[in-house]
C-alpha cells in the first residue's frame, strides 16, 4: 500500500479527532445600539453629529453605531484632559494606583464580558482573547499601579514629573491591549489621557470608558475619542497635547513624525515589523513548528511583531516543512466565537484585499504558494494560512509587511548567512531562534538588530519587559520600567513645556 502524503495523513488525523461546536455566549456582553464621544468623564455626541458603524468581520453584521469625532471634539477632549491635569499630578503616586488597582480588578471581573466583545469587533478567536489579551490587560494595569509611588527610584532623576496631556492612538490588531499598554503608564506617571482608538475597532475603548466611570477616576483623566485618520491627525497636531504615542503603520508613523517636528512633544512610535524566525538544524523540530505557528498565525498574523520570515537551516528544511504543512491542515478556521477555533476572521475588507495582493504579487513573483486545505465562510473576511517556499530577499512578500495569516520561508547555511538574512529587512522589530545551544542564542541574538528576540519560544509578553523596535520599525519603549521614561521630564515643571 502507498505511503500517505503529509496533507492526507493530517486530514485523516483532523477527521479522527473532530470536534463539536463550542461557542461562547454572545449574551455576556449587551452592546448598545450606538455609543458618544467619552469626554470629561460622559458620553456626548460629536459637535457634527456624524456617526460610523462598526461590523464584525466574521459576519458583517452592524454592531453599533458610534459618535465620529472631529476637529471641535478634540478641542473639548484636550481641554478636559488639561483641566483633570492639575488635579491628578498633584496627586500622591499612592492615590493614583489605587485608581488603576481598581480598574485592573474590575477588568478581571468583566474579563470573560470583554473577551466577547473583543472577538465579536475584531474578528479573533475568543480563546485568544480570553487566555492571552484580557489577562495581559488588567496585568499591565497591575504593574503600573506598583510602580506610581515609586518614580523616584524608577531612573530618571529625583522627583520627575508628569509631561501633561498624552495624545493617543492605537490600532485594531490589539485594541484593549494596546490601550493598556498607553494608558497605564501615563497615569501611573500622573499625565492625562485623550485616546482615538482605530475605526473598525472602537468597542472594546468605549468599554474601558464606562470602567474609568465604575473604578471612579476623576472626570477628565481618561478621555476616549471615536474617529477615523482625520481625528486621530487633529489629535496629534493639537498645540496643547504634550506627548503623543502611537502603534501602527509606518506610513502613517512617517506623518506623524513630520507633524511633530519642530514642537516640543515627547514621541514614542511602535511601527510595522518583518521579524525573522531562525530554526538551526538542532532545534526541536515539533517545538519549533508551535513556535512558527504562533509566530504567525496567531491574531491571523495581525501582529507587528509576527514571524513572518521563516529562515531555516538548509539541512532540516525538507523535514521541518512537512511537519509545519501537517500542522497547518490541522488548524481550524471559523467562528471566533467556538472555543476550539485557530484562525478567526481578517479585521476588514480593506485588509483581506491587502493580503490577497500581496499574496498573488509573490505567486507573481515566482515564489511557490501553499495553502491549507480548509473552507472559507461565505461571510466575512477570510484567508487560509498559506506559506511560501521558493522565495529570495528580492522578492516583496520577504520584504514587506504583509499583516496577515502568510509565512514566506527562506533558507540558509551558517549562522552568519542566518544573521546577514535577518537582519536585511528595513524593519526591526522582533526575531526568534531555535536551537539547543545556548552559546549560539547569545551569539547570534547580540548580532540581530531587532527590538525583542525570542529564543526557543514566540510572541511572549510580560507587561515588565519594554517591547519596541530600530530603523523602520519606530522608536521608544513600552512595557517595563523603560515604559515610564516616555511620559516623564525630569527637570521639567509640571505639564509646562521647556
Amino acid at each position: 500500500m502507498a505511503s500517505q502524503t503529509p496533507q492526507a495523513a493530517a486530514q485523516a488525523a483532523a477527521q479522527a479527532f473532530d470536534y463539536a461546536p463550542a461557542p461562547e455566549s454572545r449574551s455576556v456582553v449587551d452592546i448598545a445600539p450606538s455609543y458618544g464621544l467619552f469626554i470629561d468623564g460622559e458620553f456626548s455626541d460629536a459637535a457634527d453629529g456624524k456617526v460610523f458603524k462598526t461590523v464584525s468581520p466574521a459576519t458583517e453584521e452592524v454592531l453599533s453605531e458610534v459618535a465620529q469625532a472631529g476637529a471641535d471634539d478634540v478641542e473639548r477632549a484636550v481641554k478636559a484632559a488639561r483641566k483633570a491635569f492639575e488635579m491628578w499630578s498633584a496627586l500622591p503616586g499612592a492615590e493614583r494606583a489605587k485608581y488603576l488597582f481598581r480598574i485592573a480588578r474590575i477588568i478581571q471581573e468583566r474579563s470573560r464580558e470583554l473577551a466577547v466583545l473583543e472577538t465579536l469587533d475584531n474578528g479573533k478567536p475568543i480563546k485568544e482573547t480570553r487566555d492571552a489579551d484580557l489577562p495581559l490587560v488588567a496585568a499591565h494595569f497591575f504593574y503600573y499601579a506598583g510602580w506610581a509611588d515609586k518614580l523616584d527610584h524608577a531612573g530618571y532623576g529625583a522627583a520627575p514629573r508628569p509631561l501633561g496631556v498624552a495624545g493617543q492612538v492605537i490600532p485594531w490588531n490589539f485594541p484593549l491591549l494596546m490601550l493598556a499598554w498607553k494608558i497605564a503608564p501615563a497615569l501611573a506617571t500622573g499625565n492625562t489621557v485623550v485616546l482615538k482608538p482605530a475605526e473598525t475597532t472602537p468597542l472594546s475603548a468605549l468599554f474601558f470608558a464606562d470602567i474609568c466611570r465604575q473604578a471612579g477616576l476623576p472626570k477628565g483623566v481618561v478621555n476616549i475619542l471615536t474617529g477615523y485618520g482625520d481625528s486621530g491627525a487633529a489629535l496629534v497636531a493639537h498645540p496643547d497635547v504634550n506627548k503623543v504615542a502611537f502603534t501602527g503603520s509606518t506610513a502613517v508613523g512617517k506623518q506623524i513624525a513630520r507633524t511633530v517636528a519642530g514642537t516640543d512633544k515627547k514621541l514614542t512610535l511602535e511601527l510595522g515589523g518583518k521579524g525573522a524566525n531562525i530554526v538551526f538544524d538542532d532545534a526541536p523540530i515539533d517545538q519549533a513548528v508551535e513556535g512558527i505557528v504562533s509566530g504567525i498565525f496567531f491574531n491571523q498574523g495581525q501582529v507587528c511583531c509576527a514571524g513572518s520570515r521563516l529562515l531555516v537551516q538548509e539541512s532540516i528544511q525538507d523535514e521541518l516543512l512537512d511537519s509545519l504543512k501537517r500542522r497547518l491542515s490541522t488548524l481550524r478556521l471559523g467562528d471566533p466565537l467556538d472555543k476550539n477555533t485557530d484562525i478567526g476572521a481578517i479585521n476588514s475588507a480593506e485588509q483581506l484585499a491587502r493580503i490577497t495582493a500581496l499574496t498573488e504579487t509573490g505567486e507573481a513573483e515566482g515564489a511557490e504558494r501553499w495553502s491549507a486545505p480548509c473552507e472559507l465562510p461565505s461571510a466575512g473576511y477570510w484567508f487560509a494560512p498559506t506559506l511560501f517556499t521558493n522565495v529570495t530577499q528580492a522578492h516583496t512578500i520577504a520584504r514587506d509587511e504583509i499583516f496577515g495569516p502568510v509565512l514566506s520561508v527562506l533558507s540558509f547555511r551558517t549562522p552568519d548567512e542566518a544573521v546577514a538574512k535577518a537582519n536585511n529587512s528595513q524593519y526591526g522589530l522582533s526575531a526568534g531562534i531555535w536551537t539547543e545551544k545556548g552559546s549560539r542564542i547569545l551569539s547570534v541574538a547580540s548580532k540581530l538588530r531587532a527590538g525583542i528576540v525570542w529564543a526557543n519560544t514566540f510572541n511572549k509578553f510580560d507587561p515588565t519587559s519594554p517591547f519596541g523596535g530600530y530603523k523602520e520599525s519606530g522608536f521608544g519603549r513600552e512595557g517595563g520600567r523603560h515604559g515610564l521614561e516616555a511620559y516623564l521630564a525630569p527637570s521639567s515643571p509640571k505639564g509646562e513645556r521647556k
